[in-house]
């Protein structure tokens, strides 16, 4: 079963417009140690008329939904994405190896058509042949002048090869993360949940997120440790991201490397089931985080909700963690998923409507901080505006001290939640509900949280249209907040008056998660989700094979010996069933 989840899985996010998305976030594991080398072949120029003419033709067909005719990035697609399309006129690129505001080399503009840029909307283009790759990214300069201006001819920096990393390289690294003012906008554990991450804005005065440096699987430039000190030497243009070339020797900032490298493992090994683990302690949800200990820790793709009205193209939450345990009467699941702060004021529910005006205007920044029409993150690359002002004086260089307080419930209308849902009733067959909240035939009990409540909710959920609240007093939960990431548990009895038992050994249960950020007035059909996976309940007690099957081979072998001991003791005796049959043999010859 767990196998054919994972073939639907794939269909759906292929039928929802997001192989774009997932063919860049797989090619992210390609190294790219060759980058110093690109970065010495040297610029091309503008490129010839027939060779810009050839790109011009693969650009309209494959390029300007998005980046729009102009190469102004005001595509007719451009709106429904985030970041939005890169605005080529500017000549502001943020891959590069080239240093902080120069253009990019040419190959920097081909690296990245073949690379695609991870957990965008720009996908990777691998299929193109050399010279279409090259006439394409000739063709995307010309929007910009510079490129034809000998004074902006851009010289690569020089990226020297690092050590290998170890747990000095990697403390020195925290030094500097602190020493550089990192904290303000990565955070202490680098989740992106920084002081300055709901403030940072972008060269066009849009907002724009921090990385999570905890998930390199989705840095745009790369994940790999040379990618990361190329984004240190560089910076990123048109970002709050310096160059810290001359502010830092080059040690240094491969230690930072080292450091940013071991928060996270290179690819995110998404799971399709979870295993509920028995425990041989009552399940206590103040003692949770101990007895999760014992669980085993499943990892899911985020993805946004764009079947239905109220859609969210890219969700700000990409991915979350699900670990399960049970005892003799209970069950216990948590949900942990990072975010940028904790909204716990305002409100939420599965059930809200999001008015037609604001999907629309999906694409828009809004104002005052998250509070206006379309979400906080529509603009982070829209058209060029006056550069963002100077950081303030004091603290680090985002103009924040690096050990202020951690922006939370800053009060914002829509508060952060999370809901797990299941079939409604034991399945009869293969046909389950409708991921999104079921359907009219097979309806799905959904515990909704609502992260400024202190208590769940359930409904029972017939489509997302048709949610009727059904609380049976069963449901349990506690959240908590702690460095940007959300932890989430709920306690449910293994055998529940109504909905699914929990208490078959080898059964798999169907699940699906939900995930609204209140920051960015998500509620309702706006909102991260998953997908069917499953819930597999592990027996409490896993017996070894080993013994049995030494026990088995012990009585073959006894049954065997005694087999042998008969058959000798028979042949050998004279009275034995032999020595009759030797008797009628010598008969049959006349021997006497």
């Amino acid at each position: 079963m767990p196998r054919r989840a994972s073939e639907r899985t794939s269909r759906l996010l292929a039928a929802t417009a997001l192989p774009a998305r997932l063919a860049a976030m797989t090619l992210v594991s390609i190294a790219l140690a060759a980058a110093p080398a690109r970065a010495q072949e040297g610029a091309k120029g503008p490129g010839t008329d027939t060779q810009r003419q050839a790109g011009q033709k693969l650009y309209e067909k494959s390029c300007s939904q998005c980046h729009g005719e102009k190469g102004d990035g005001q595509g007719p697609a451009a709106k429904h994405l985030r970041p939005m399309p890169r605005d080529f006129t500017a000549g502001k690129y943020k891959i590069r190896t080239t240093p902080n505001g120069a253009l990019p080399m040419h190959e920097d503009i081909v690296h990245i058509i073949r690379q695609g840029m991870p957990y965008t909307s720009m996908p990777a283009w691998p299929d193109f042949s050399n010279d279409e790759v090259s006439n394409l990214a000739f063709y995307v300069a010309s929007f910009s002048p510079d490129f034809a201006n000998p004074e902006r001819n851009p010289k690569p920096v020089e990226l020297k090869a690092g050590k290998a990393s170890s747990k000095d390289t990697i403390d020195a690294g925290r030094k500097a993360y602190e020493a550089n003012g990192c904290l303000g906008c990565h955070g202490n554990q680098g989740r992106g949940n920084g002081t300055s991450a709901p403030t940072l804005k972008d060269d066009w005065g849009h907002p724009i997120k921090p990385a999570d440096l905890t998930q390199r699987w989705t840095f745009r430039g790369g994940g790999t440790r040379e990618d990361v000190f190329r984004t240190l030497s560089t910076g990123l243009n048109g970002t709050p991201m310096p160059s810290y070339m001359d502010a830092i020797p080059d040690d240094q900032r491969w230690a930072l490397v080292d450091y940013i490298d071991s928060l996270s493992a290179p690819q995110p090994d998404y799971q399709n089931l979870v295993r509920l683990v028995a425990i041989d302690e009552p399940i206590d949800l103040v003692r949770a985080d101990e007895q999760f200990k014992k669980a085993k820790t499943a990892r899911f793709p985020l993805v946004g909700q764009i079947m239905e009205p109220g859609r969210d193209f890219h969700p700000p939450a990409v991915s979350l963690q699900v670990e399960a345990i049970r005892d003799s009467e209970n069950l216990a699941i948590r949900v942990r998923w990072h975010d940028l702060r904790a909204d716990t004021t305002g409100k939420n529910g599965p059930d809200l409507q999001v008015p037609p005006e604001e999907e629309a205007e999906a694409g828009a920044a809004p104002a005052g901080g998250g509070e206006g029409g379309g979400d906080v993150w529509g603009g982070e690359e829209a058209a060029p505006a006056a550069p963002a002002a100077a950081p303030a004086a004091g603290g680090d260089v985002w103009g924040e001290a690096a050990d202020a307080a951690p922006a939370a419930g800053a009060g914002g209308e829509f508060s952060d939640a999370v809901a797990i849902q299941w079939p409604a009733a034991p399945l009869t067959g293969a046909r389950k509900p409708y991921f999104i909240f079921g359907d009219q035939t097979s309806a799905v009990d959904l515990w909704f949280y609502d992260l400024a409540k202190k208590e769940p909710q359930q409904f029972t959920g017939k489509g997302s249209a048709s949610l009727t609240p059904n609380d049976s007093g069963e449901l349990s939960a506690v959240s908590h907040y702690d460095e940007g990431e959300w932890s989430a548990t709920f306690k449910w009895p293994l055998r529940p008056t109504t909905g699914v038992p929990f208490n078959i050994e080898g059964q798999f249960v169907p699940v699906a998660f939900s995930v609204w950020d209140g920051f960015n007035r998500e509620r309702g059909n706006r909102r991260a989700l998953t997908v069917w996976y499953y819930v597999y309940i592990e027996p409490a007690v896993v017996v070894s094979p080993v013994v049995p099957m030494l026990k088995t081979a012990g009585i073959v072998l006894l049954l065997e010996i005694v087999a042998i001991v008969l058959v000798r003791r028979s042949v050998a005796q004279p009275g034995g069933a032999a020595a009759p049959a030797r008797g009628r043999l010598s008969g049959s010859h006349g021997i006497s």
